[in-house]
This record gives C-alpha cells, structure tokens and sequence, in this order.
C-alpha cells in the first residue's frame, strides 16, 4: 500500500496536500484498489464551495459508486479535467496525476483533524480486521 509521508489523510479515505492557502485532494491508493477499475468521476464544480467531511465528489467503478468527501472546507478553483476522459487515471496514479481537485482554504488549521501517514496506515489495518 502506497501512503506517502507529505500528505495528510481522511478516514474515509481521501488524501490532501496543502500548499500555502490550497490544497490538492484526491483519493488514496488504497481506496481506488478497494474500488477497483474507476469508470466514471462526478467532479466538483469550479467555484462550488466545500465543507470539511462534507460529500464533494462522487466516483464510479466496476464495483461501487462512492461518495468522496472534503478533507477541508474552501472553494474548488480547479478540478482535473483529464479525469473525464480517462477516470482510469486515478487507478494509475491515485497521489500524481489521479488528483480531483483543488480547493482554496478557507481555514488551513482545519488540517489539524487529518491523520498523517503513519496514523493512516494504522487506520487501515484496523479496518480490514
């Protein structure tokens, strides 16, 4: 399981890396393992305001339609438009070029409720026991 230390985590799976006032946020290796084959990313919109844990996207796969949620609260200023074509992206390279979207901060010390690599990891293996 790829978890890589520079980024913070959810426990419903998503990851974020925080850059000054925004923030890159996708989802992590090990939920698009668990979905399997992505077929289809319901992105945000530009401008859409986000909350904290609050649903912000939804993703499709062979297995499942998943609700993705906000890692932080802020606005969307930019969302990967190569994910509309290729969703597969996300399968490929969950923390590169598989991210969903960028949000523009509106409290960085909401990072504060994120989990770090090694809490994350450890959330993992407590859930697949």
């Amino acid at each position: 399981m790829n978890v890589p230390d520079k980024l913070k985590y959810t426990k419903e799976h998503e990851w974020v890396k925080i850059e000054g006032k925004q923030a890159t946020m996708g989802i992590t290796d090990h939920a698009q393992t668990a979905l399997g084959d992505i077929t289809f990313i319901d992105l945000p919109k530009i401008g859409a305001v986000c909350t904290q844990f609050k649903q912000i996207a939804t993703v499709e796969s062979v297995k499942a339609a998943s609700d993705i949620y906000a890692p932080l609260s802020g606005k969307v200023i930019k969302v990967n438009e190569q994910l509309n074509a290729n969703p597969a992206i996300v399968n490929q390279s969950a923390y590169e070029q598989g991210w969903l979207c960028v949000i523009e901060l509106k409290d960085a010390g909401e990072a504060g409720q994120l989990m770090d690599a090694a809490a994350y990891t450890a959330h993992v293996k407590q859930c697949a026991h």
